[in-house]
Protein backbone atom coordinates (compact mmCIF):
# COMPACT_ATOMS: atom_id res chain seq x y z
CA UNK A 1 0.00 0.00 0.00
CA UNK A 2 1.18 3.36 -0.66
CA UNK A 3 -0.15 6.35 1.11
CA UNK A 4 0.97 10.44 0.68
CA UNK A 5 2.40 10.60 4.36
CA UNK A 6 3.58 8.18 6.90
CA UNK A 7 1.57 6.66 9.04
CA UNK A 8 2.34 9.17 12.15
CA UNK A 9 1.17 12.14 10.35
CA UNK A 10 -1.83 10.50 8.87
CA UNK A 11 -3.02 10.06 12.37
CA UNK A 12 -3.37 14.03 13.10
CA UNK A 13 -3.76 14.99 9.72
CA UNK A 14 -6.04 17.59 9.02
CA UNK A 15 -6.82 19.19 5.70
CA UNK A 16 -7.24 22.86 4.83
CA UNK A 17 -10.23 24.00 5.56
CA UNK A 18 -12.10 26.81 2.97
CA UNK A 19 -15.30 27.78 4.61
CA UNK A 20 -17.99 30.44 4.00
CA UNK A 21 -17.89 33.28 6.80
CA UNK A 22 -20.87 32.28 7.92
CA UNK A 23 -20.46 28.31 7.71
CA UNK A 24 -21.29 28.16 11.65
CA UNK A 25 -24.02 30.34 11.85
CA UNK A 26 -25.68 28.80 8.83
CA UNK A 27 -25.32 25.35 10.16
CA UNK A 28 -26.41 26.18 14.16
CA UNK A 29 -29.77 28.11 12.85
CA UNK A 30 -30.54 25.07 10.07
CA UNK A 31 -30.39 23.27 13.36
CA UNK A 32 -32.17 24.85 15.93
CA UNK A 33 -35.27 25.28 13.04
CA UNK A 34 -34.78 21.46 13.04
CA UNK A 35 -35.24 20.87 16.60
CA UNK A 36 -38.24 23.09 16.54
CA UNK A 37 -39.99 20.42 15.94
CA UNK A 38 -40.32 17.35 18.29
CA UNK A 39 -38.06 14.79 17.53
CA UNK A 40 -41.12 12.65 18.04
CA UNK A 41 -39.51 8.93 17.07
CA UNK A 42 -41.15 6.09 16.95
CA UNK A 43 -40.38 2.74 17.38
CA UNK A 44 -43.15 0.22 15.89
CA UNK A 45 -42.50 -3.49 16.58
CA UNK A 46 -42.89 -5.73 13.54
CA UNK A 47 -42.85 -9.76 13.17
CA UNK A 48 -40.09 -10.69 10.81
CA UNK A 49 -39.75 -14.03 11.61
CA UNK A 50 -36.17 -13.30 12.79
CA UNK A 51 -35.96 -15.35 16.32
CA UNK A 52 -32.92 -13.59 17.46
CA UNK A 53 -33.32 -9.97 16.71
CA UNK A 54 -36.15 -7.14 17.79
CA UNK A 55 -37.09 -5.24 14.40
CA UNK A 56 -38.91 -1.91 14.52
CA UNK A 57 -40.12 0.47 11.63
CA UNK A 58 -38.82 4.02 13.26
CA UNK A 59 -40.41 7.07 12.26
CA UNK A 60 -39.39 10.38 13.08
CA UNK A 61 -39.20 14.28 12.43
CA UNK A 62 -35.90 15.90 10.39
CA UNK A 63 -35.49 18.69 8.57
CA UNK A 64 -38.77 20.43 8.62
CA UNK A 65 -40.30 18.48 11.14
CA UNK A 66 -41.02 16.05 8.08
CA UNK A 67 -41.27 12.30 8.72
CA UNK A 68 -37.96 10.31 8.35
CA UNK A 69 -38.43 6.32 7.88
CA UNK A 70 -35.66 4.05 9.27
CA UNK A 71 -35.38 0.52 10.50
CA UNK A 72 -34.55 -0.30 14.00
CA UNK A 73 -32.49 -3.92 14.93
CA UNK A 74 -31.29 -5.47 17.95
CA UNK A 75 -30.47 -8.73 20.22
CA UNK A 76 -33.90 -10.17 21.37
CA UNK A 77 -31.74 -11.05 24.11
CA UNK A 78 -29.92 -8.80 25.77
CA UNK A 79 -28.33 -7.39 28.78
CA UNK A 80 -27.96 -3.77 29.82
CA UNK A 81 -27.77 -0.94 27.50
CA UNK A 82 -26.39 -1.66 23.71
CA UNK A 83 -23.90 0.70 22.45
CA UNK A 84 -25.39 1.85 18.89
CA UNK A 85 -24.40 2.07 15.10
CA UNK A 86 -26.86 4.56 13.08
CA UNK A 87 -25.66 3.87 9.69
CA UNK A 88 -26.61 6.31 5.93
CA UNK A 89 -27.13 4.93 3.05
CA UNK A 90 -25.11 5.26 -0.17
CA UNK A 91 -26.01 7.41 -3.44
CA UNK A 92 -29.66 6.25 -5.01
CA UNK A 93 -30.42 3.69 -2.15
CA UNK A 94 -33.28 3.48 0.31
CA UNK A 95 -33.90 1.89 3.79
CA UNK A 96 -34.90 -1.49 1.89
CA UNK A 97 -36.48 -4.30 4.28
CA UNK A 98 -34.90 -5.56 7.93
CA UNK A 99 -33.25 -8.50 6.07
CA UNK A 100 -31.05 -6.00 4.42
CA UNK A 101 -29.41 -5.02 7.61
CA UNK A 102 -28.46 -8.16 9.49
CA UNK A 103 -24.46 -7.57 10.29
CA UNK A 104 -24.19 -5.67 13.47
CA UNK A 105 -27.23 -6.38 15.60
CA UNK A 106 -26.13 -10.30 14.98
CA UNK A 107 -22.98 -9.03 16.48
CA UNK A 108 -24.79 -7.63 19.46
CA UNK A 109 -25.07 -4.20 18.53
CA UNK A 110 -27.94 -1.95 18.42
CA UNK A 111 -28.51 -1.08 14.17
CA UNK A 112 -30.36 2.04 13.07
CA UNK A 113 -30.65 2.81 9.95
CA UNK A 114 -31.81 5.77 8.10
CA UNK A 115 -33.60 6.04 4.80
CA UNK A 116 -32.27 8.95 2.70
CA UNK A 117 -35.27 10.90 2.02
CA UNK A 118 -36.15 10.83 -1.81
CA UNK A 119 -33.58 8.24 -2.58
CA UNK A 120 -34.44 4.85 -2.87
CA UNK A 121 -35.28 4.57 -6.90
CA UNK A 122 -31.81 2.62 -8.05
CA UNK A 123 -30.59 -0.13 -6.12
CA UNK A 124 -32.44 -0.58 -2.86
CA UNK A 125 -36.51 0.94 -2.15
CA UNK A 126 -36.77 3.82 -0.08
CA UNK A 127 -39.99 5.18 1.68
CA UNK A 128 -39.17 8.41 2.67
CA UNK A 129 -39.95 11.48 -0.01
CA UNK A 130 -38.26 14.83 -0.39
CA UNK A 131 -40.79 17.13 0.85
CA UNK A 132 -39.20 20.19 -0.33
CA UNK A 133 -40.32 23.09 0.68
CA UNK A 134 -38.04 25.65 -0.13
CA UNK A 135 -37.94 26.22 -3.90
CA UNK A 136 -35.52 24.38 -6.39
CA UNK A 137 -34.08 24.14 -9.70
CA UNK A 138 -33.47 22.56 -13.59
CA UNK A 139 -31.33 19.21 -12.34
CA UNK A 140 -29.79 16.57 -13.54
CA UNK A 141 -30.68 13.11 -12.96
CA UNK A 142 -29.96 12.13 -9.22
CA UNK A 143 -30.07 14.50 -6.24
CA UNK A 144 -26.44 16.26 -6.56
CA UNK A 145 -27.84 19.78 -8.18
CA UNK A 146 -30.99 19.69 -6.54
CA UNK A 147 -31.46 23.38 -5.30
CA UNK A 148 -27.68 23.81 -5.26
CA UNK A 149 -27.76 26.95 -6.64
CA UNK A 150 -29.17 28.83 -2.98
CA UNK A 151 -28.02 26.87 0.15
CA UNK A 152 -30.92 27.07 1.87
CA UNK A 153 -32.49 24.98 -1.46
CA UNK A 154 -29.85 22.52 -1.30
CA UNK A 155 -31.09 19.24 -1.40
CA UNK A 156 -28.13 17.75 1.49
CA UNK A 157 -29.10 20.56 3.53
CA UNK A 158 -32.29 18.59 4.52
CA UNK A 159 -30.50 15.16 4.31
CA UNK A 160 -27.51 16.53 6.51
CA UNK A 161 -30.42 17.87 9.49
CA UNK A 162 -32.12 14.15 8.98
CA UNK A 163 -28.98 12.73 9.73
CA UNK A 164 -28.42 14.43 12.75
CA UNK A 165 -32.03 13.72 14.08
CA UNK A 166 -31.10 9.98 13.31
CA UNK A 167 -28.55 10.01 15.73
CA UNK A 168 -30.84 11.50 18.26
CA UNK A 169 -33.78 9.42 17.49
CA UNK A 170 -31.29 6.45 18.08
CA UNK A 171 -29.86 7.69 21.45
CA UNK A 172 -33.54 8.76 22.62
CA UNK A 173 -34.77 4.73 22.76
CA UNK A 174 -34.51 3.26 26.12
CA UNK A 175 -32.16 0.43 25.36
CA UNK A 176 -29.41 2.64 23.86
CA UNK A 177 -26.18 3.31 25.81
CA UNK A 178 -26.13 7.17 24.63
CA UNK A 179 -23.04 7.66 25.29
CA UNK A 180 -21.35 4.88 23.12
CA UNK A 181 -23.14 5.41 19.51
CA UNK A 182 -20.89 5.49 16.27
CA UNK A 183 -22.00 6.27 12.59
CA UNK A 184 -21.25 4.38 9.94
CA UNK A 185 -21.33 4.44 5.92
CA UNK A 186 -19.74 4.53 2.56
CA UNK A 187 -19.61 6.21 -0.48
CA UNK A 188 -22.88 8.79 0.00
CA UNK A 189 -23.46 7.14 3.66
CA UNK A 190 -19.29 8.01 4.23
CA UNK A 191 -19.91 11.62 3.15
CA UNK A 192 -22.95 11.99 5.27
CA UNK A 193 -21.03 10.50 8.30
CA UNK A 194 -18.20 12.78 8.20
CA UNK A 195 -20.78 15.17 8.75
CA UNK A 196 -19.99 14.81 12.94
CA UNK A 197 -16.36 15.84 12.12
CA UNK A 198 -17.46 19.67 11.45
CA UNK A 199 -17.36 22.20 14.04
CA UNK A 200 -20.74 23.01 13.06
CA UNK A 201 -21.97 20.11 14.09
CA UNK A 202 -22.37 18.67 17.47
CA UNK A 203 -20.25 16.22 18.94
CA UNK A 204 -21.08 13.32 20.93
CA UNK A 205 -19.74 11.19 24.02
CA UNK A 206 -17.46 8.53 22.44
CA UNK A 207 -18.48 9.55 18.71
CA UNK A 208 -16.92 6.94 16.36
CA UNK A 209 -17.04 7.61 12.60
CA UNK A 210 -16.67 4.21 9.96
CA UNK A 211 -16.63 4.17 6.62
Amino acid sequence: MYFDLPLEQLRTYLPARTEPVNFDEFWKETLDQTRAFPLDARFEPIKTGLKFLDVYDVTYRGYGGQPIKGWFLMPHNHSGPLACIVEYIGYGGGRGHPYDWLLWSNAGYAHFIMDVRGQGSTWRSGDTPDLEPDGGNPQIPGFMTRGVLEPRTYFYRRVFSDAVRAVEAARSYPAVDANHVAVLGGSQGGGIGNTFLSDSIPHFADFLVMQ
